[in-house]
């Protein structure tokens, strides 16, 4: 079964940028739409799970490129995302169509946390739990247990262990890592990845031995799920 694709039709360059690489490091599929006109022919056109939809585009407006999608892909979910947060802007988007509305400026992990809600639909392709070692995530509860046992994790750190849990026996790099979890490019000066990663093996650490995350010398970190 072929990756979830998700069509954002957003024409800031930088936004764009940064939103793709983040939902690319997620494992999705991500095609890019410039304008309201080339948005709404390949929402409504191609073969896409969900649509990221900025509101004000060049070419057509997005409440515009909203009500054309939900004529033909009445069922596909559309986060609109926009700088545009009153009241009446939300409730004219709502009444369009959309599924979800997030402002600018955003967290990437909120946005990410929108995408996979949004996701869990009866044709889902994403999995809502994962397991790896004996490690199990319910994604939708936000829960983790090791081996039966409940492990407390702040949201930053829940979400470091999902991207590790998505990609098990795989060494991943600091700079995906970064890229993945945090939506930033690999900036050498800091040592956040590394900070959480200590955090997250104390935590998973318990009677049943130390949390399965190696340290792979020169190459970053891999889950071991064996």
């Amino acid at each position: 079964m072929g990756a979830v694709r998700i069509l954002l039709v957003e024409d800031e360059a930088g936004i764009a940028d940064f939103v793709g690489k983040a939902l690319r490091a997620q494992g999705y599929q991500v095609d890019r739409a410039a304008d309201g006109l080339e948005g709404e022919h390949r929402a409504t056109s191609t073969d896409v799970d969900l649509v990221i939809l900025d509101r004000l585009l060049p070419g057509r407006d997005g409440v515009e490129v909203l009500r054309g999608i939900r004529a033909v892909k009445p069922a596909l979910p559309v986060i609109v995302l926009t700088a545009l947060g009153a009241v009446d802007d939300k409730v004219k988007a709502l009444d369009a169509g959309a599924t979800d509305y997030v402002t600018k400026p955003f967290a990437v992990d909120e946005l990410l946390a929108r995408v996979r809600a949004h996701l869990r639909t009866p044709s889902q392709r994403e999995a809502t739990r994962l397991h790896a070692a004996d490690i199990d995530v319910d994604l939708m509860a936000r829960d983790v247990t090791r081996n039966g046992r409940h492990v407390a994790l702040s949201a930053k750190e829940f979400e470091l262990l999902v991207h590790f849990m998505r990609h098990p026996n795989q060494v991943l790099s600091r700079a995906q890592l970064l890229s993945g979890v945090w939506g930033y490019d690999f900036d050498p000066q800091t040592n956040i990845v590394d900070v959480y990663v200590g955090y997250l093996r104390r935590k998973l650490a318990g009677p049943e031995g130390p949390a399965p995350i190696e340290t792979i010398r020169a190459a970053g970190y891999r889950l071991t799920a064996r």
